[in-house]
């Protein structure tokens, strides 16, 4: 079983993909240690949902970043730095009067107790973004329009925006939402548990951690994160060092979100255009039949985790656009999360096509075996692979 294809009608539009995100300049160390520590910082940017535009345009695909940044210096960095990926910035916002989010990181993974993250993102250009102000035009011009739990965490109007965007309606594309839980941008918030799981509900593609839907939601195993979201059609379960869990649904015929919502469109959307997906609602009679798809993760000798899951989001959204299997999908996300996790940035150039389709290939036994360092993306084959016939 494939899972729910991209629409053909959708696939129409010039735009494979949308983002929409806060982006941030982000200082990486230039040695392990505490930040108090670290004697300077090389300029990178980081930001999830531009991550997964730059990730895609890299792989060949027609990617967008919608976002608001400031008129200011770092602000014209992350818009030049996003575009020289190839993706379309065309649809950027600029805000006189609030500034572009920096932040400072050590090297360490973000899981463990000695990593640190300084954030200079409250009142940014970012979290000015409201329902009466972004581009719909641009949002729903994508056969994909990709979302995060970030951005609801920003501001209560980034959080109105994320509830209009997945709302059912006529024309909506295929909505992508990454969890992303970040328990440190909800303090002084009680709701962001209920809040996630409700923006998951609406989405048609959700990609969420074990680790983080225990943190959240209280829930532990693939199987009873599935329980709790029932509604989207493919549900990917990422479990570290495990790899991952899909679940992909075939819904039998019943009222579907964008037909019970007519006349419900969002500013500047087209009415007309067919949505590659929708969710379900409370008046679905559709009874979902998932399959469930394990898929191993890659042996790494890792460099820096940050940046994986985006990466994983990127390989499985392009193995989706091209229709591939849901095993495929998977793997090509493992495989761009490794090209992450081999380098101390959040970006890096992915495996050409032709490379990755070879590995993804690859039998059980040969996908097991192979070990992915340093370098690997510009090697011709792993040594693993030389040796499988």
């Amino acid at each position: 079983m494939s899972g729910p294809a991209v629409g053909t009608a959708a696939a129409a539009t010039t735009t494979d993909v949308v983002c929409l995100g806060e982006s941030m300049v982000t200082f990486l160390p230039s040695q392990p240690g505490r930040l108090a520590d670290v004697p300077s910082f090389g300029r990178g940017i980081g930001g999830a949902e531009s991550n997964v535009a730059c990730a895609l345009a890299a792989a060949g695909h027609r990617a967008a970043w919608v976002g608001r940044v400031g008129a200011d210096g770092f602000g014209d960095h992350l818009v030049e730095t996003i575009a020289s990926y190839g993706v379309d910035t065309s649809a950027v916002r600029r805000d006189p009067a609030r500034p572009t989010g920096v932040y400072f990181r050590t090297a360490t993974d973000r899981g463990t107790d000695t990593h640190e993250v300084a954030y200079y993102r409250a009142g940014s250009a970012a979290s000015a973004m409201s329902p009466e102000n972004v581009p719909y035009e641009a949002l729903f011009a994508g056969r994909v329009l990709h979302l995060s739990g970030i951005t609801a965490a920003l501001s209560p109007d980034c959080l109105a925006l994320l509830r209009e965007l997945t709302a059912p309606r006529p024309g909506r594309p295929l909505v992508s939402f990454d969890v992303n839980h970040r328990p440190h941008l909800w303090r002084g918030c009680a709701e962001d548990a209920s809040v996630l799981l409700e923006l998951a509900r609406r989405a048609d593609l959700v990609f969420v951690g074990e680790d983080e839907a225990e943190e959240a939601w209280g829930i532990v195993g693939a199987e009873a994160i599935r329980a709790a979201l029932p509604e989207p059609s493919v549900l990917v379960v990422k479990r570290g060092s495990a790899g991952a869990t899909v679940f992909a649904s075939e819904l039998r015929p019943g009222p579907r979100g964008a037909e019970a919502a007519a006349g419900n469109a969002a500013p500047g959307a087209s009415t007309d255009t067919v949505s590659a997906a929708t969710p379900a609602t409370s008046a679905d009679t559709a009874t979902p039949a998932d399959t469930v798809t394990p898929v191993p993760a890659l042996r790494v000798d890792v460099v820096a985790a940050v940046g994986a899951g985006d990466a994983f989001a990127a390989g499985f959204l392009s193995a989706t656009l091209r229709g591939l299997p849901v095993r495929d999908r998977a793997r090509h996300g493992h495989l761009m999360a490794a090209a992450v996790l081999t380098v101390p940035g959040d970006l890096t150039d992915p495996p050409s096509r032709d490379r990755a389709d070879r590995l993804v290939a690859l039998d059980d036994a040969a996908w097991g075996r192979l070990r992915l360092a340093p370098g690997w993306t510009a090697a011709d084959r792993a040594p693993e692979e030389v040796r499988t016939p």
